[in-house]
């Protein structure tokens, strides 16, 4: 018989707090194939919502779904602009024009790093089991003279770096600067990742695929090392590249399950429903389909109902969303006839 995983089906949910909304919503995933959904804790959440989620939880376990928390926003985007800096506003990343990023924390900063932690406590708190840890990146952004700006150097990074190479940070990035953001994210991961997996929490993370923040799938087996990360996943994104969609998801779907392969680890697989525009919607079938043809078993859609409750929703996002629904239930009867055959064949011997 194959050692091929179960088939995970999930979707992303944030936009509602009211039970009685979330209820339905719940089942309406269910009925749909869908039995895992990630949920958004959110400073806002964590400060508001903490009793709401914990009953969300709940909800979401009762009716089947397998649930994991989003570290939405904590330290900036992906997600909400990070609070955690008005009580610390010595902790923002810095560019290396010396320009200040208004959104995000700097994951040296050991303040941050604390905070984190009580998150964790909170997320304990709520039930959930599973951390998935969003689209962890140090950004950089072009300067007005056309140089790639990169981060973080404020003053403790400035002298982190000037500790561990002898020298000042430099204008432009280098392989010291590349090898010391990429050590920075490693080191963040390490203390964070251990502290809730002492807690018994699975942890998962999510990476872009570019090449300007940190970490990417181009150096995502130096993630792989941290032995409290269980599952390592990317978001192949389709809209906006001009690759067709199913060819641009298979691609990113087979690197990213090679070495997750290769290290050990679990993998998850996004597939964008939001921002989708008009009269592409079928690209969600062809781009959940090159997922699952390509081997993944956990596939995500971000996010629910076309991500109608956000301004980057879907453009019509009820037909994004039966799009979703159509794509599982084909990716389910898949794994379902895959499964019949092989125990047709193991009979039939």
């Amino acid at each position: 018989m194959s050692d091929m995983k179960p088939l995970k089906l999930g979707v992303a949910y944030h936009g509602n707090r009211m039970p009685f909304h979330a209820e339905q919503d719940f089942r309406e995933m269910t009925n749909h194939n869908i039995n895992l959904v990630v949920h958004m804790l959110s400073h806002t959440d964590w400060d508001r919502h903490l009793h709401v989620m914990k009953d969300l939880v709940a909800m979401s376990e009762a009716e089947g779904l397998e649930t994991w928390m989003d570290n939405w926003g904590l330290g900036g985007p992906p997600g909400d602009k990070s609070h955690f800096l008005a009580y610390y506003p010595d902790s923002h990343m810095y560019y290396s024009d010396g320009s200040m990023d208004p959104v995000r924390a700097c994951l040296n900063s050991p303040d941050y790093r604390a905070w984190v932690k009580q998150w964790i406590d909170a997320v304990d708190f709520t039930g959930c089991r599973t951390i998935f840890w969003d689209e962890p990146h140090m950004p950089t952004k072009k300067g007005s003279d056309g140089r790639r700006l990169y981060t973080c150097t404020c003053p403790r990074c400035r002298r982190l770096f000037a500790e561990r190479y002898g020298r000042e940070m430099p204008e432009t990035a280098d392989d010291d600067v590349n090898e010391f953001r990429v050590q920075t994210l490693l080191d963040y991961f390490s203390e964070v990742t251990a502290y809730s997996a002492s807690k018994g929490m699975k942890n998962v993370v999510c990476v872009m695929l570019g090449e300007h923040f940190g970490i990417s799938l181009a150096n995502i087996e130096r993630f792989c090392s941290i032995d409290t990360i269980d599952n390592i996943g990317s978001d192949p994104y389709w809209v906006g590249h001009p690759d067709d969609p199913y060819d641009y998801v298979y691609r990113g779907t087979k690197q990213n399950l090679e070495i997750s392969r290769k290290c050990g680890k679990d993998h998850n697989i996004w597939i964008q429903a939001y921002n989708n525009p008009r009269g592409a919607e079928e690209d969600i079938v062809l781009a959940a389909e090159a997922a699952f043809d390509a081997g993944a078993r956990t596939i995500l859609a971000w996010g629910f109902y076309g991500s109608q409750s956000n301004d980057y929703a879907a453009k019509n996002a009820p037909l994004v969303w039966k799009k979703t629904c159509d794509a599982f239930e084909r990716l389910t009867a898949f794994e379902r006839n895959r499964i019949l055959e092989e125990k047709r064949l193991l009979y039939r011997r």
